[in-house]
């Protein structure tokens, strides 16, 4: 017949037997892979700490606990908490059946242990599979909501912005201008018309006025702040919207810079193109209350007065343009098309 001792090997291998001495005289087969050193014939209070439900000082006081849970810790490890069941071996002795408790997922992993280091009986091992089942499947979960995210903030950043300059679209406008029109916040608008663009289309053709859209692009992006908005609203009109900016004078600066800019030649394959623009200026304080919708409306009118007076320059709406381009009376040679 098998002794206890060696049947404790085989069913319990996180098992600590305690003599009557209070001296450890066999440790289960796992218990190797938490200690520094093989336990065996040391003071079990010495390579364990007992930490409820009293700290017992004498093997008289461990023998107290027979039948009750006790947390303990071993001390070369203090970071590792364990339970332990105190069963009466019957001969002054003590026998402890460890376990880890909520920490055996730690414990699998810090001391590399297998299905081998538990009972055969026991379901730890079915719970970590459960636990790194779980694990997985939220972290595909989370890929996955990652991926549909990302695809609908692309999607949404594809909807309000213009496919060939990379600028934002109308559609962005008109969301900012009603996130504006809900707020105190002053703000200026600049539509800006290309001048001779159309000239340079139709001679070179579409895939050089491509060309030319995106570097007017790029030079709006130079001389913009981070917070503006830039917006290709169609064609080779532009517009910028600039919350908190309402100073003429830095708003002047911002318009020739921009003329001046784009007025200059540049090189583009075996042609020099030269095309320049107009611009005319909102600013929301300069006037009661309107809707955003009627500030670009008034910007427009101001762009159409620049160019009726030579185009290449910037005019700021003042309420003696009116509120509708009618008020204008625009000759045809002024009008866009021509432009």
């Amino acid at each position: 017949m098998i002794s206890a001792c060696d049947l404790l090997l085989v069913l319990r291998p996180m098992h600590v037997c305690i003599a009557p001495t209070g001296h450890i005289r066999q440790v289960g087969k796992s218990f190797a892979k938490l200690a520094l050193a093989d336990p065996t014939g040391c003071r079990f209070l010495e390579v364990f700490e007992v930490l409820r439900p009293i700290k017992p000082a004498t093997m008289t006081d461990l023998r107290s606990l027979v039948g009750q849970v006790l947390r303990l810790r071993l001390r070369s490890e203090p970071g590792l908490v364990l339970r332990g069941l105190a069963v009466d071996d019957c001969a002054d002795g003590v026998i402890l059946d460890l376990s880890f408790g909520i920490a055996v997922v730690d414990a699998v992993q810090r001391f590399g242990l297998t299905a081998q280091d538990f009972a055969p009986s026991d379901l730890v091992m079915e719970l970590l599979f459960l636990q790194e089942a779980k694990s997985s499947a939220m972290a595909a979960s989370f890929s996955l909501n990652a991926r549909l995210n990302g695809a609908r903030l692309a999607a949404e950043t594809a909807a309000l912005t213009d496919g060939l300059t990379g600028l934002h679209n109308r559609r962005a406008l008109d969301a900012a201008l009603e996130q504006l029109g809900q707020s105190d916040t002053e703000y200026a608008v600049l539509h800006m018309d290309l001048d001779r663009f159309k000239q340079v289309n139709d001679s070179l053709g579409h895939a050089v006025g491509d060309e030319v859209l995106k570097r007017v692009a790029a030079i709006m992006r130079s001389h913009t702040r981070q917070d503006d908005l830039l917006i290709r609203s169609g064609g080779d009109e532009f517009i910028i919207l600039c919350p908190g900016l309402t100073n003429r004078t830095r708003l002047n600066e911002l318009a020739a810079s921009l003329i001046g800019d784009i007025s200059e030649p540049f090189p583009l394959a075996t042609h020099s193109i030269t095309i320049g623009a107009s611009i005319g200026v909102m600013v929301t304080h300069d006037t009661i209350s309107v809707l955003g919708a009627e500030v670009v409306e008034r910007a427009d009118i101001a762009l159409y007065a620049a160019k009726r007076q030579g185009r290449g320059r910037h005019l700021f709406w003042s309420p003696d343009m009116g509120t509708t381009l009618a008020a204008l009376d625009l000759p045809k040679t002024a009008s866009r098309d021509q432009t």
